[in-house]
């Protein structure tokens, strides 16, 4: 087992995270984002409540996080819903009352430029993004300020900086949008006791990732040459350890911010893919 990040102050407190499922892939010991920031968390003593659009995919995690003797709760919802949000938080309000730490880390891509991608795929894009930020948002900051406590962490991308040599216009246009959401929020927020910050993950090797040696030899192949100045790709548990140190008291002071977490890839020359 890697040696995973501890922070004391994360002990007992309560994490939702939206977006926890990962899929199983058959002899890969491989952990997605949420998944890693749900295990990182449970780490510190943090007790866990997740959702997933695939119930099965959060039960994994879910699985693998008790396994580890972590506190991990799991349910069912569509996080661009805000009926499906509420009752995600009304069950961890029943559950423990209070929610300290929320992350949002649903995303998907979608390839296409402005001419080529149909307006029912930008929709979609914008919809799974940016709108699942927002939906959050809309329910549990009102938690949050009520409390005078809590701290938000979005999942945004280096693609929501910089081109990073994929035409995936709708994905960074929404992730572009996240890091701004986050910004304007925080300032709204801070004299509330609430922080909120974002995190852009550069090249991650994920199981999504993993899965693509199989079902997109070429595309997987193009992803491993890219020119990361620290010569490798990351994995999920850097998205993971930055996340619980920006959940953490060792971050107090930070909010409004957007931690690159990318080996140097977005101060490099453009990429390859």
């Amino acid at each position: 087992m890697e040696t995973l990040a501890k922070y004391p102050d994360l002990h007992n407190k309560t994490a939702l995270i939206m977006g926890i499922g990962q899929s199983k892939i058959p002899g890969s010991e491989t952990w997605g984002n949420g998944a890693a920031i749900a295990r990182v968390l449970a780490h510190s003593g943090a007790k866990v409540f997740g959702c997933d659009l695939s119930l099965p995919a959060a039960e994994f995690t879910a699985s693998r996080i008790r396994a580890d003797g972590g506190v991990c709760d799991v349910i069912q919802a569509d996080v661009t819903s805000v009926s499906d949000v509420k009752k995600v938080v009304d069950a961890v309000l029943e559950k423990y009352g209070r929610i300290d730490i929320l992350v949002n880390n649903v995303g998907a891509t979608a390839t296409g430029d402005p001419a080529s991608m149909d307006e029912e795929t930008w929709e979609r894009q914008i919809r799974i993004n940016l709108k699942s930020v927002y939906t959050a948002c809309h329910v549990v900051l009102p938690v949050m300020e009520k409390q005078g406590s809590g701290v938000v962490i979005n999942n945004a991308s280096i693609a929501g900086m910089r081109y990073i040599g994929k035409p995936q216009v709708a994905y960074s246009s929404a992730k572009a949008a996240v890091i701004h959401f986050t910004r304007v929020t925080a300032v709204m927020y801070a004299g509330k006791g609430v922080r909120l910050n974002s995190i852009a993950p550069g090249l991650m090797y994920t199981p999504l990732v993993e899965s693509m040696k199989t079902s997109q030899p070429e595309a997987y192949r193009k992803i491993m040459e890219q020119p990361i100045p620290m010569g490798r790709m990351g994995d999920a548990f850097d998205v993971a350890t930055a996340t619980a140190f920006l959940a953490s008291d060792a971050a107090k002071y930070i909010t409004g911010q957007n931690l690159v977490i990318d080996g140097g890839f977005t101060s490099s020359a453009v990429s390859k893919l």
